[in-house]
Order: structure tokens, then C-alpha cells, then sequence
């Protein structure tokens, strides 16, 4: 998937509708998938023929259906486009509080310590909970993993990175968390409060965050929720220590770098 394109639903997730009502039949179906975390806020629906089939339904049954969506705010209808999952979760804060926090580094500590805890909790249940689906999924993440560190792409290590995190989440399989961390993985996507380079820069060749990212996949595919908590708590904490390292050396060699130029 290139860098900015939504994701696309595939049909084969939507299955035949036997329902009396078919019309409410589709949107309880549909409903179901956006609280399940099947169907994510901003992913495109199929089209309309294609989900009519999938459904065994007309396409004016699936077009009702699809209005009654619309006006309860779960889809956007965008004519010439298509039907996309409407942002739901939205944004964990606005604008002008992303901005205040990004100006004021103390709040990194609890943003890391809220994901520590959400996603060791994570692991822990996906451990437990996974389906052989998951694992394709987690298997497939780290081939990506493996083959971006190969290469050496940063920009296809990261979107594998961040494709992992959610993996893990929604191999959970707990409708809360997963929403509620979509929101929070916003705030790493955007690089609010550290990005991947620095860590990349600080272990040299990005080989330890590819061995833990490889521990914590292992982990749950070997059904261990002890092992893959603690996987997931020591990912995050040499994440938050590296930042830290980062940062203290940025800050020792901004001094050198004045003390250099007021030497004349």
C-alpha cells in the first residue's frame, strides 16, 4: 500500500445476508464489523455491486441500507468516489493540544507509560486469543519486518512497524482496546513525540527494535502470555530509554555547538 492511500475493504469480508429484513439485516451486519474492528474508520467499502453480491442482496436493499448508515454517521458517501467507514475515534486530542505537547516533552513519560500498559495487556490476550488469521497476519508483518531491514528502507520499516502495533491489538480481540488505541497509535504516527529515526540512530543499525518486534510476534504465535507481555513491556521501555538517551544528546551537543561558534 503507498504511502497516504486509504485502505480498501475487500469484498470476501461481507457475507450472504438470510434475514426477514434484509435492509436492517445489512446494517446490523455492517454495524457489527465497525465495533469489531473489522471495518476501520477511513477504509473504502467495496462497490456497491460488489457488496450486493457478497450480501446476496439487491443493490437498492444494500443502497437503503447504506443511507441509513450515512445519516447515523458511520459511513460517508463521497459521490464519484465511493462509500468510506466514517473516523469514528477521531483524534485522542486537538490540534492546539497535540502542539502543547509537543512543546512540553515531560508529557512523553505518560504517553509511553499509557501504551506500555495497553499494549503488554495487548499481547498478553493476543497470545491467548489469536486465530490462525492473526497469525497470517503477524506472519506476513514479519516478512515486511525482515525484508525492510534487509533493504534497508526506513520508510517500509516504519509502515511495518506501525502495522505490527495494530496487529497486535487487534489480535486481542477486545472491541475497546482496539478502538481506543487507534487513537493513540495517531499520535505515533505523526511522530508527536519521537520519531523512528532517532531510535534507528541510536542503535546503529535498527537491529534491536527488528529482534524485538520478532520476540514479541514469536511470542504470541507460540501462545505464551507471560512471554509476550513481557516482550511488549521491554520494546517500550527501550523505546522510552532511547528517547531519552536521544534527547540528552542532542541537548550535549546543541551546547557544543555554541560553545564552538562563541569561540572566535
Amino acid at each position: 500500500m503507498g504511502k497516504g492511500l486509504r485502505p480498501m475493504i475487500a469484498a470476501q469480508v461481507f457475507e450472504p445476508i438470510a434475514h426477514e429484513s434484509v435492509v436492517q439485516a445489512v446494517v446490523d451486519k455492517i454495524e457489527t464489523m465497525i465495533v469489531e474492528g473489522v471495518l476501520k474508520g477511513g477504509a473504502r467499502l467495496p462497490s456497491e455491486r460488489e457488496m450486493a453480491e457478497a450480501f446476496r442482496v439487491s443493490r437498492p436493499k444494500l443502497r437503503e441500507a447504506l443511507q441509513i448508515l450515512e445519516t447515523r454517521e458511520l459511513v460517508s458517501v463521497r459521490h464519484g468516489d465511493g462509500t468510506y467507514i466514517a473516523e469514528l475515534t477521531g483524534r485522542a486530542m486537538s490540534p492546539a493540544m497535540l502542539a502543547l505537547y509537543a512543546r512540553h516533552g515531560e508529557a512523553f513519560h505518560d504517553f509511553l507509560e499509557y501504551r506500555r500498559e495497553q499494549e503488554a495487556f495487548a499481547a498478553r490476550l493476543a497470545a491467548q486469543r489469536a486465530t490462525p488469521a492473526d497469525h497470517e497476519r503477524l506472519g506476513g508483518i514479519r516478512a515486511e519486518l525482515q525484508a525492510a531491514w534487509e533493504a534497508d528502507d526506513r520508510e517500509a520499516e516504519q509502515e511495518a512497524d506501525f502495522r505490527l502495533h495494530s496487529a497486535i491489538v487487534d489480535a486481542s480481540h477486545n472491541t475497546t482496546l482496539i478502538h481506543m488505541m487507534a487513537s493513540v497509535f495517531d499520535l505515533t504516527r505523526r511522530g508527536i513525540f519521537y520519531n523512528r529515526d532517532l531510535l534507528r540512530s541510536l542503535d546503529g543499525t535498527g537491529r534491536t527494535l527488528l529482534d524485538q518486534h520478532l520476540e514479541i510476534i514469536d511470542a504470541i504465535e507460540a501462545g505464551d502470555p507471560a512471554r509476550s507481555e513481557k516482550a511488549a513491556r521491554d520494546h517500550l521501555d527501550f523505546v522510552e530509554q532511547s528517547v531519552h538517551r536521544g534527547r540528552e544528546l542532542q541537548r550535549r551537543e546543541r551546547r557544543a555547538r555554541m560553545r564552538l561558534n562563541s569561540v572566535e
